[in-house]
């Protein structure tokens, strides 16, 4: 993600976002300065700044002409996360609870999105995990999965590699490279394809999908397990 876009993340604008580059880089400007620098508008300049500073991202040096200082990345990230984690208690506190539960099948497209689901499902799980993915992704989940393997959830993993995390249970299995199956706690399925902008899955609590897909998975172990204990009786033989 370009630095821009990743600023606007936070709650800055493209203008704003390149202001504070700007600063980053060359330090203190004024207006004018910075108006200069960077092309945009005398006015959109100013108003740019004051937003840097109601935001957070600028200090004010005042003087006998008004410069403007930009807070340190990490601390302004910081600050920003901080505040949104405080902001999230609250509401977690006061909005209305969901109603109804998940009782359907609920797609869900963007691979951010479905990395997001992937390791909510990780860290709200109580018992166990079985995730068959290929290596590739299984990478972007690690945190999560050293996370529930060192809370002693029972967790299963069906990959192309094995992974290097302590605690977890591992099966060589071919995957297709883009390829998502999930299901944690014997309830909660998660099924579909990670392929960038393309990328779709499928989410549900169903009973007879989790009863389908903990079958299939199950099969799939055993399978494994009975070519291993082959490929064992012919190298002794």
């Amino acid at each position: 993600m370009e630095h821009i876009d990743a600023l606007t993340q936070y709650g800055l604008t493209r203008q704003e976002a390149n202001l504070y580059l700007l600063l980053l880089s060359e330090g203190s400007l004024t207006g004018y300065e910075a108006s200069k620098q960077t092309g945009i508008s005398r006015s959109n300049t100013y108003s740019g700044l004051a937003g840097l500073v109601d935001k957070g991202a600028a200090y004010v040096e005042e003087g006998a002409v008004t410069r403007y200082s930009p807070v340190k990345a990490e601390e302004f990230c910081s600050n920003k996360i901080r505040f949104l984690e405080t902001l999230k208690q609250e509401l977690a506190a006061s909005l209305p609870k969901q109603k109804g539960s998940e009782e359907g099948y609920l797609t869900i497209r963007g691979e951010r999105h479905i990395l997001d689901k992937m390791k909510s499902m990780l860290q709200q799980t109580k018992l166990r995990v079985y995730l068959a993915v290929s290596s590739n992704v299984l990478s972007l989940l690690e945190p999560e999965l050293t996370d529930a393997a060192g809370r002693n959830i029972k967790t299963v993993i069906l990959s192309d590699e094995r992974p290097q995390i302590a605690g977890v249970i591992y099966y060589p299995s071919p995957c297709q490279k883009n390829q998502i199956r999930m299901i944690t706690d014997s309830r909660n399925v998660l099924t579909g394809e990670l392929n960038g902008e393309l990328s779709t899955c499928l989410y549900s609590c169903r009973k007879n999908l989790a009863d389908v897909f903990k079958e299939a998975l199950s099969n799939e172990i055993k399978l494994i397990e009975l070519t291993s204990n082959e490929k064992k009786e012919d190298s002794i033989q």
